[in-house]
């Protein structure tokens, strides 16, 4: 079984975060250009004594695609 490399799934992640806050700051731009996928609403499973709630939506943006791009940068520069 393959070890996971824990810096490149951080700085991936951060990526993804400083690229879509970089696309909320420059609304309007072509940067927030994208596609969201994922649950359009919650799935609920009430078991009588314990509601649970699930539910995933992901959008990714020009802007999240050059952050990751940039933190992939970095991982080879720190590596």
């Amino acid at each position: 079984m393959k070890r996971i490399n824990w810096v490149l799934l951080i700085l991936v992640l951060v990526g993804f975060v400083i690229g879509r806050f970089i696309g909320t700051y420059f609304e309007g731009t072509f940067l927030n250009y994208g596609q969201s996928f994922g649950l359009s609403s919650p799935v609920v499973l009430d078991l009588g004594f314990i509601v649970l709630t699930f539910g995933l939506t992901i959008q990714i943006t020009i802007a999240s695609v050059i952050g990751v791009v940039i933190a992939l940068a970095v991982y080879r520069f720190i590596r």
